[in-house]
């Protein structure tokens, strides 16, 4: 029997990101989906764009949150779906039968606990940037995320069973956190060998990254101990200079329009 997606979309004032989102989801080949819009009270034309773009199976919430996490835990409590994709605004299925190889690979398999593949970054006119600066593993482990957040949360296909809710207290990085508990619990994990998703490369200041790496050095010492951790941080400093170099690219694209 094909799986049931509930696909969460968290919205705030995104209406200029808001269109290739629904688009993606709109243009699906497989139709076994919910799609669950949690918007924050948006002030701008988030919700009508929602409304506009007619998807049947779209359910549109907007109330107050406390942040983007506290709005994935609200959206997830209302989910009635098999399997949980987090796809936020900006960001798009790779492809029209992205979810038929999803549902493939989740009967093949006889429904995982996570199905995962690979992510690109694009800019926001949808152009191809870069494939993401980690690369998603042959075989995902508890241990695959000692090194960092190796698949893209929105490629990280997550039965909705095994999904506790995301902890408010990490402000930047709930998600490799939620990540990590998932796969906690998960038994089997399922590597789907394509680009699934489509990541909209933004950016963000540098205060919001120093204070994410800080969350995440905080989680990968709580779950995977402080002196390895440690110890890894001295390899990552090569892939950090080479994710900058991608980010450049982007906004080098963006400025250039």
């Amino acid at each position: 029997m094909a799986p049931l997606f509930s696909i969460i979309t968290v919205t705030y004032n995104a209406a200029s990101t808001l269109p290739a989102t629904l688009e993606s989801v709109a243009g699906q080949s497989c139709k076994l989906f919910e799609y669950i819009i949690m918007d924050g009270v948006s002030k701008d034309k988030t919700l009508k764009l929602a409304i506009d773009a007619g998807i049947p199976q779209a359910r549109i919430y907007s109330s107050p949150d406390k942040g983007i996490y506290d709005a994935m835990n609200k959206a997830m409590a209302v989910a009635r779906g098999d399997y949980l994709i987090f796809l936020n605004a900006g960001d798009a299925f790779h492809s029209s039968d992205t979810l038929e190889k999803l549902a493939s690979a989740i009967m093949d398999n006889d429904y995982p606990g996570i199905v995962y593949g690979q992510t690109d970054l694009v800019d926001s006119e949808r152009r191809f940037i870069a494939p993401r600066h980690l690369t998603a593993p042959d075989e995902l482990t508890l241990q695959s995320f000692a090194t960092g957040m190796v698949v893209c949360h929105q490629a990280f296909v997550v039965l909705r069973k095994l999904a506790q809710d995301y902890d408010l207290k990490y402000r930047f990085s709930s998600d490799y956190e939620w990540c990590i508990r998932c796969l906690q619990r998960s038994r089997r994990n399922v590597y789907v060998p394509a680009v699934i998703i489509d990541y909209l490369s933004e950016g963000v200041t540098t205060a919001n990254r120093k204070a994410s790496l800080m969350e995440r050095f905080r989680i990968m010492c709580y779950y995977y101990g402080f002196f390895p951790t440690l110890m890894r941080h001295f390899a990552f400093l090569p892939r950090f200079l080479k994710q900058r170099k991608v980010e450049a690219r982007g906004k080098a694209l963006t400025c250039a329009d």
